[in-house]
């Protein structure tokens, strides 16, 4: 398989992934029809992984989209993230469901769980793979408004594909809310 035959389904299964969040959102706007809270809130950052089967290390920009399905308790995170390592790209695409809870006024914690899609080119080599994540997710808000503020989300992996492959990793970054 060419390495652009594999980016065309990369693209294509990323496009399934927004499409099922994209579905999705007009309950959400319904419920926000009558709240003050955001529509959606924007992550965008910096993204690093760590292997548990060969010690490798990559780093990439991250970016997802999070929204409320239910009010206070169920968040609906799509994310992708483009990791780098010597001789190696991977993208992955995620859909994470999390619990949010108030810590205080200004941090909210929201462990999660989901799937994850990840497409890894090394040389002239292809491997598609789906994997299951769980997340951490910390958001400090600095003001009461919650417009901007900034997050830190640590994530284990296990993969199903080939290898099995394990990994620990975090990405930190920017929120935006989105009205």
């Amino acid at each position: 398989m060419s390495a652009d035959y594999g980016l065309v389904r990369a693209l294509a299964r990323g496009k399934m992934l927004l499409g099922v969040v994209a579905a999705s959102m007009p309950l959400t706007a319904m419920a926000f029809a009558q709240d003050k809270d955001p529509f959606a809130v924007v992550e965008l950052g910096a993204a690093g992984e760590w292997s548990r089967n060969d010690a490798g290390s990559s780093l990439g920009p991250a970016a997802a989209v999070e929204f409320s399905s239910v009010k206070n308790w169920l968040e609906i995170e799509a994310g992708v993230t483009t990791l780098f390592s010597r001789g190696q790209t991977e993208w992955s695409a995620d859909l994470v469901f999390k619990k949010p809870f108030d810590l205080s006024p200004s941090v909210e914690f929201e462990p999660g769980i989901g799937p994850a899609w990840i497409h890894s080119t090394a040389g002239r080599r292809t491997v598609d793979s789906v994997a299951a994540e769980v997340v951490a997710d910390f958001m400090f808000w600095p003001t009461t408004d919650r417009k901007y503020g900034w997050f830190v989300e640590p994530t284990y992996s296990y993969g199903f594909g080939n290898g099995d492959g394990r990994s620990f990793g975090v990405s930190a970054g920017l929120l935006i809310a989105i009205p």
